[in-house]
């Protein structure tokens, strides 16, 4: 199989992804329960991972919060900086993981830029909406259906200007992007291990700028007397067990990005992104592509989209097919009626899986406007 939803997760990863996983499965214990040798070393292996995230994403390692999922990790930022009824920016191509917590808060959303690839657009709408008293502002770095790479230095920046809170999601950019808590000042940066940090599922990180209110309460091995959550990081997001032998598989997925570099890896993704949009234009498909892409790329053909995913995967390759949960982009793009073909390259990205793509392709029938 030639897997290409590597924005939904990667199925693929390093070896030593597993061999980590399937280590602490059998060597550790509950971290912070006890101080025999199990435990401890539970304990051991989730600080190195902390440490571990904390030298890719350019910040202190009690910073780091593990968490379910990004989608949790969206929902604590959320909650902590958000009050129901609150005004809050958002771009027009943000994730129902944003979206949904938003609506449930019956939060006033201003949405700010619009077109695909255009930075002077997304800058232009995003300050003006700054302007009009905003509680908080909430951008993704990168759209899961498009791949458009928003200017998120300078959008972070309009923020700190204006002490404007602000939380940025990282599903789709981190592992392949660089991403500093430090030099962007982001109140919160949420993102998967799952993803591009190529890490188990049932794994995701908080990257924390300010003191986080927790979404949920029980025990964290510290402060045992006290009846409400730590005030510190990272236990006060941290209730109950976590998940050690999926840390310890997220571990190992640093550790690679931190050895070959995700600027390597962002380079090849976005190399073997562009020649598959050339080829499926030349096929006749309604190709989204521009300026500020990453490796993933939506496309039209003719006929029903899920058809066409179900015609690649009969001939061995996965995509994904639909709304990508993300109707507001589907909205800003236009594509809200018709949703979209996605292919999203991974880190082991290859010329190999462009032909295999673009051959598959060559199946399926052009688009008619």
């Amino acid at each position: 199989m030639i897997y290409l939803d590597n924005g939904a997760t990667s199925l693929r990863k390093p070896p030593q992804v597993r061999y980590a996983v399937a280590d602490a499965m059998t060597r550790c214990a509950n971290p912070g329960r006890g101080g025999y040798g199990a435990a401890m070393a539970a304990a051991q292996t989730v600080y190195r991972c902390r440490e571990a995230a904390a030298q890719l994403f350019d910040c202190d390692a009690e910073q780091v919060a593990f968490t379910s999922n990004c989608t949790h990790s969206l929902n604590i930022a959320i909650r902590t900086l958000v009050r129901p009824g609150a005004k809050v920016v958002v771009s027009g191509f943000e994730h129902n993981a944003v979206t949904r917590p938003l609506h449930a808060l019956d939060a006033h959303l201003l949405v700010a830029g619009r077109k695909l690839f255009d930075w002077a657009d997304t800058l232009e709408s995003f300050e003006a909406a700054l302007k009009t008293g905003v509680q908080a502002a909430i951008f993704t770095h990168v759209s899961n259906v498009f791949g458009y790479i928003l200017p998120v230095e300078r959008m972070a920046a309009m923020c700190r200007e204006r002490g404007i809170p602000f939380i940025i999601d990282a599903a789709q950019s981190a592992g392949t992007l660089r991403v500093s808590l430090r030099s962007l000042g982001a109140d919160f940066i949420a993102m998967p291990g799952h993803k591009g940090l190529l890490g188990p599922q049932g794994t995701g990180v908080l990257l924390c700028g300010r003191q986080p209110e927790p979404l949920l309460m029980g025990g964290t091995g510290s402060d045992s007397l006290n009846q409400k959550m730590p005030d510190f990081l990272p236990d006060r997001v941290e209730a109950g067990t976590v998940n050690v032998p999926g840390i310890a598989g997220l571990h190992a997925g640093l550790r690679y990005l931190n050895s070959v570099g995700t600027d390597r890896i962002h380079r090849n993704e976005c190399i073997q992104a562009r020649q598959c949009a050339e080829g499926l234009k030349k096929l006749g498909m309604r190709v989204f592509s521009g300026a500020h892409q990453a490796g993933t790329v939506s496309f039209i053909p003719g006929g029903d989209c899920e058809e066409a995913a179900s015609v690649l995967a009969r001939q061995g390759i996965a995509v994904r097919a639909g709304i990508h949960c993300a109707p507001l982009a589907h909205e800003s793009a236009g594509t809200l009626e018709t949703g979209t073909v996605r292919f999203s390259f991974g880190f082991d990205a290859s010329p190999e899986q462009a032909r295999r793509l673009l051959r598959a392709a060559s199946k399926l029938p052009p688009f008619e406007s």
